[in-house]
């Protein structure tokens, strides 16, 4: 339940006034942690995709710092491109929160709740598709905020054109499973995302991803090549942004959850 459905149902109830409920509506939108963040906790009512906390350019003490400010608002943070190191730091100072660690180094992705947070009941399916074994720490953020949404995912990792055979089984169950959309990860020369789009009718983002090297290495040539691509279905976001390839799918699927009740 959303914090501004609650703030509606102790309306309703009788238990505040409306000049409560509207007073506590409009301090949802913002908090301040300290000097050095302003959270837009609403975030996630607003535009579906909540509030995530970035760590790569950020030092542990403020990481700490703010996520302690977002569970005095919700039961559940994200937080992506944690260090080992600062993962270290993060589980010392937070030891009463349950902490669930996806990826590996240096691409962490990390769910932070409360004692009260229970992922919500699954609403819509997406599919994850890696080409090779160096993108699944990207693809991992992609099924840590699917986990957020409440969105169920079916992966499959390895299984790019260089052995196009492997592709059979995973897309004949992506069919069978009905996904609402499929985020495909590929370095290199980037070209699964192309081929996956020419062969179903599913939306599909792909997601270049930086493993490649020497000329036109570390992501260029694949995100090049995705932006290039003749398979029509296929949306094409930056170098290595799970993230946001994730949050395309998710409202995508709950989308396709709502409209079809």
């Amino acid at each position: 339940m959303s914090d501004t459905r609650k703030i509606l149902d102790n309306l309703l109830s009788g238990e505040i006034s409306i000049e409560e409920a509207e007073k506590r509506i409009r301090t949802l939108a913002l908090d301040r942690v300290g000097s050095i963040a302003q959270i837009d906790v609403d975030r996630g009512n607003r535009s579906g995709i909540p509030e995530v906390v970035f760590a790569d350019s950020k030092d542990i003490v403020d990481i700490i710092d703010i996520v302690k400010g977002m569970l005095e608002k919700t039961e559940v943070v994200l937080v992506t491109r944690m260090t080992s190191e600062k993962l270290v730091s993060l589980k010392e100072n937070m030891s009463r929160y349950q902490i669930e660690v996806m990826g590996r180094h240096p691409i962490l992705s990390v769910l932070i709740s409360t004692g009260n947070w229970i992922s919500s009941k699954k609403e819509g399916r997406i599919a994850i598709v890696t080409a090779g074994t160096s993108d699944i720490p990207y693809a991992n953020e992609s099924e840590a905020l699917a986990r957020l949404m409440g969105v169920d995912v079916i992966s499959f990792y390895d299984v790019g054109v260089s052995g196009i055979h492997r592709l059979i089984e995973p897309l004949k169950e992506i069919i069978a499973k009905d996904v609402d959309a499929v985020i495909v990860f590929a370095g290199m020369e980037g070209a699964l995302p192309t081929v996956i789009a020419a062969l179903i009718d599913i939306p599909v983002i792909g997601v270049p991803v930086p493993t490649g090297y020497g000329y036109g290495g570390k992501g260029e040539t694949a995100l090049a090549s995705m932006l290039q691509s003749c398979s029509p279905g296929l949306a094409v976001v930056n170098i290595g942004n799970g993230l946001g390839a994730a949050s395309v799918a998710t409202l995508i699927a709950k989308r396709a959850v709502r409209m079809n009740k």
